[in-house]
């Protein structure tokens, strides 16, 4: 479809430029070196946020799943916190942090935390608890229970939620950088805009969907790697 709307002359090019014009503006990226700057930008951002979230989501959100307590005193929180919009959050981050990379990081630890939270909590807490019974009846204690049982039977439901969540990352990273950023992919599409370089916005549309497809994959090939028992049947 695009091919024939390009090439067939339907779409003027400065509305929609052809995939070769996109190569090309891929080629000049990389030659000029604003490319690959503003890829390793939004790269370096979006995982440092993310890791972050992740080291404390995923330990919280098995708590949250699995023990009344945790549950109580986290979840009301959560609960509000996940349902604000990130991008109403972003005038206020800037204040608080300016516009370096400090912000999108805050942006995407927000945006994912706390749906990680709920997310984890689900897969914790949708462990069988015969499972978990039949472990206490053989004489097992909490702390080997959670360890030796619980946590390895959410690490197949965890690494999925993590896959999720970093897809959604991804859309947290763009919109921080549309509003307030002098380097990254949302600041190169943005950028380009405004000088009405569609090959270049195609460009960097095209590099955020292969990083996400490229991650994704990543994941998955990590589980299948990590937890091939998961994968069976």
């Amino acid at each position: 479809m695009w091919c024939v709307l390009s090439y067939g002359g339907f779409v003027r090019s400065d509305f929609l430029p052809t995939p070769v014009e996109v190569l090309y503006a891929g080629l000049d990226g990389i030659q000029d070196g604003s490319l690959a700057v503003n890829t390793a930008a939004s790269v370096g951002e979006i995982m440092s946020g993310f890791i972050i979230a992740s080291i404390l989501a995923v330990p919280l959100g098995i708590l949250m799943g699995s023990f009344k307590i945790a549950e109580a005193a986290i979840e009301p929180v959560t609960n509000f916190i996940r349902y604000l919009p990130v991008s109403a959050l972003i005038p206020l981050l800037i204040l608080w942090v300016g516009i370096g990379i400090e912000e999108k990081v805050t942006v995407i630890f927000i945006g994912t935390l706390f749906q990680q939270l709920i997310l984890v909590a689900d897969v914790s807490r949708n462990v069988p608890s015969d499972l978990l019974d039949v472990s206490y009846t053989l004489g097992a204690n909490r702390r080997t229970v959670v360890t030796r049982v619980l946590i390895p039977a959410t690490l197949p439901g965890v690494v999925d939620t993590l896959r999720v969540t970093l897809g959604w990352a991804w859309t947290y990273l763009v919109i921080a950088e549309f509003v307030a950023a002098n380097k990254g992919l949302g600041y190169f599409i943005l950028n380009s805009e405004r000088g009405l370089f569609t090959d270049r916005i195609f460009l960097g549309i095209a590099v955020i969907g292969l990083l996400g497809l490229i991650t994704d994959q990543l994941f998955k090939l990590l589980r299948d790697w990590l937890l091939p028992w998961a994968t069976e049947g």
